[in-house]
């Protein structure tokens, strides 16, 4: 128990978890909303609860002096239970395909119990919902999101699950007081699937300013810079031998696509394979038997990535195809690390403002193996050197 906290002192957390928040990520639909029986049909696995997990047990030390305040089920209640904290459910829902407006009902029913801040796990549909009833409240208490959807532009959000706990863990030791008001931003799904990326503020809320853990709001719309991009795809088709080329999801790697003459999948994961189209948008099981296929026949499989602009991640936002063993396959061949290759301008870097690049898998151990120094391919035969982390 740190010393710092008073004994005597509840700290009442509101916690939330949307337990399809990030459901059709894996499976290629760009997003969870209204798709969830779709997405479960295509072999899509629920880990909205696993990320808000690992929030929660940053806050272990202190659990006799918390009480989780929560709606039933896979909605918070039984992650709570399971870490052992003391847990009062406020919410039930009567489905087990909850929706917006269970989500919205929580909300309402959390603020009646004048909770210190709300924690909960989603995406920005999400923050939405939670948005939609903060806002209109008399009394406003400070909310922060655990990072467990596909889109995540939200200034509201964590960098990473682990780093909204440190968030808590701050307030509960008395060193962090300041709040600040974060936009809630979403974008179009409908759009979204074709390629579209149209951002559109919906309101804010207040969020714990600890500028270590919280993100910047993504960094949208195409680079301007389009002689650069050139020499950054220039590059890298030079190094297009024989081998097939994954290439993850952004408007960065949309330009190589496109100086290839290649559809592309904006938001999602496609293959080349000798400078010609494998396969557009493909899932996360797809991608693992494309790889099998072509590891049969003594092919090497290299990947193309860049990070969120604003933010900084490279792998958990917006490419869940990516998985942690599509990631370890190809770490596994000759080559290692230097078979993710990770394009970006400077310009994209340099607003980092010396923030690492983030490794966000979901897997502990292979976020581990991915920090360290990676070279940047910022231009044709130009390269820097530049850090990934992973989750703090």
């Amino acid at each position: 128990m740190s010393e710092s906290l008073n004994l005597n002192t509840v700290f009442k957390l509101g916690f939330l978890v949307n337990p399809i928040a990030g459901l059709g990520g894996s499976v290629a639909l760009k997003g969870s909303d209204n798709i969830s029986a779709q997405a479960l049909a295509l072999g899509a696995e629920p880990k909205a609860n696993l990320r808000a997990k690992k929030a929660l047990e940053i806050l272990l030390p202190y659990k006799e002096n918390i009480i989780i305040y929560t709606a039933n089920a896979q909605m918070g209640e039984i992650c709570a239970r399971e870490l052992g904290f003391t847990v009062e459910v406020v919410y039930c829902s009567n489905s087990t395909n909850t929706s917006e407006l269970d989500t919205e009902k929580a909300v309402n029913a959390l603020a009646a119990k004048e909770i210190d801040i709300l924690l909960f796990a989603g995406g920005d549909g999400t923050a939405r919902n939670v948005c939609t009833i903060v806002e209109g409240l008399d009394k406003r208490f400070p909310v922060l999101g655990i990072p467990a959807g596909c889109k995540i532009h939200s200034g509201v959000y964590a960098i990473t699950p682990k780093a909204a706990g440190r968030v808590i863990e701050l307030m509960l030791n008395k060193q962090l007081v300041t709040l600040t008001e974060a936009d809630v931003m979403d974008i179009d799904e409908s759009l979204f699937r074709q390629g579209v990326v149209k951002a559109k503020r919906y309101g804010e809320m207040q969020i714990p300013s600890e500028l270590r853990y919280i993100q910047a709001v993504k960094s949208g719309g195409k680079e301007l810079d389009e002689l650069v991009l050139q020499d950054i795809s220039a590059d890298i088709i030079e190094r297009m031998d024989d081998e097939l080329f994954i290439i993850g999801s952004g408007s960065t790697t949309a330009f190589l696509m496109e100086e290839l003459s290649l559809n592309n999948t904006l938001l999602g994961v496609d293959a080349i394979y000798e400078q010609a189209l494998v396969a557009n948008d493909l899932t996360e099981q797809q991608l693992w038997s494309l790889l099998q296929s072509y590891a049969q026949k003594s092919i090497k499989t290299k990947l193309v990535i860049t990070l969120i602009g604003g933010q900084g991640h490279i792998f958990g936002r917006g490419n869940q195809q990516l998985s942690p063993r599509i990631i370890r396959f190809i770490l596994a061949q000759s080559g290692g690390r230097d078979n993710i290759l990770i394009i970006a301008t400077k310009t994209k870097l340099n607003a980092l403002n010396n923030r690492p690049l983030i490794a966000d898998t979901g897997d502990c151990e292979l976020d581990q193996q991915l920090c360290g120094y990676f070279a940047i391919t910022t231009g044709y035969k130009d390269q820097v050197l530049y850090p990934v982390s992973s989750p703090q």
